[in-house]
């Protein structure tokens, strides 16, 4: 997937805080595939991130916003977040349930503003089933939030850019389907390959 992956430039900083499970499967996880295509990321495995030193420093330095569905949140649809210095958002990487407990462990998260958006396309991450109908995997929510934020001038990324972003995403499925569909000639390939 890595040769797919086209790196893109931005303004804002993305911190991806992504939950041990989701650790377990990163060379394939998409919220690995978003850190590796874009050049101001940084990613971190855990819970509970209240005393984790870099994840403070952040918050200390930036405005930050956490990615996260709430009433109080600021819409990037309609509104973009006043800032007085350069943003980070910060996007949680986890099932809903684990979500929640990250939040919930992560003091310093809950002091965080929210941010959102209006989803407007479905997923297509077809070989994972989504809770609800809108309900995006990692890449293709921060995917959502630079259009948005581009759109609003906080961003300057060339059209052309977007395009690209999702191809590590969009081959990875293509070789899960592979995989699926004919999984015992997959298995004896691979072994083979790893023999010799």
């Amino acid at each position: 997937m890595c040769n797919e992956v086209h790196k893109i430039k931005t303004k804002t900083k993305f911190v991806i805080l992504m939950h041990p499970k989701e650790f377990k499967k990163v060379k394939n996880g998409t919220g690995h595939l978003t850190h590796l295509s874009l050049e101001s990321s940084e990613l971190f495995v855990g819970v509970d991130f209240t005393k984790h030193k870099r994840v403070n420093e952040i918050i200390d330095s930036y405005d930050s916003y956490i990615l996260y569905p709430s009433q109080d949140a600021i819409n990037l649809t309609k509104e973009v977040p006043e800032s007085q210095k350069e943003m980070a958002i910060f996007v949680i990487d986890s099932t809903w349930s684990c979500s929640l407990k990250m939040l919930r462990e992560s003091k310093n998260l809950q002091q965080l503003k929210y941010i959102s958006f209006d989803a407007v396309k479905l997923s297509e991450f077809e070989i994972k089933k989504q809770p609800s109908e809108y309900c995006l995997s990692t890449i293709e929510s921060v995917l959502s939030v630079l259009e948005l934020l581009n759109k609003h001038n906080k961003e300057e990324i060339k059209n052309g850019c977007f395009e690209d972003f999702l191809n590590p995403f969009k081959k990875m499925i293509e070789y899960q389907q592979k995989i699926i569909s004919n999984p015992l000639s997959n298995a004896v390939r691979f072994k083979r390959k790893k023999e010799g």
